[in-house]
């Protein structure tokens, strides 16, 4: 997979869960725990990102 390919899944990974902790920060019963993995999820992903485009420039 070249860097290109892999930087649009996980710009795709990191929209799924914007979308999922939208969702969730809406619905009242979803514990707080839940949103703080998605969170962290997405900052994950962001990182990676964020070192994969530093590296090819």
């Amino acid at each position: 997979m070249t860097i290109e390919a892999h930087l649009a899944t996980l710009e795709k990974k990191h929209g799924a869960l914007e979308q999922e902790l939208h969702a969730a920060m809406n619905q009242p019963s979803i514990e707080d725990e839940m949103i703080s993995d998605i969170k962290r999820r997405k900052l994950r992903i962001r990182d990676e990102i964020e070192r994969l485009r530093s590296s090819t420039h």
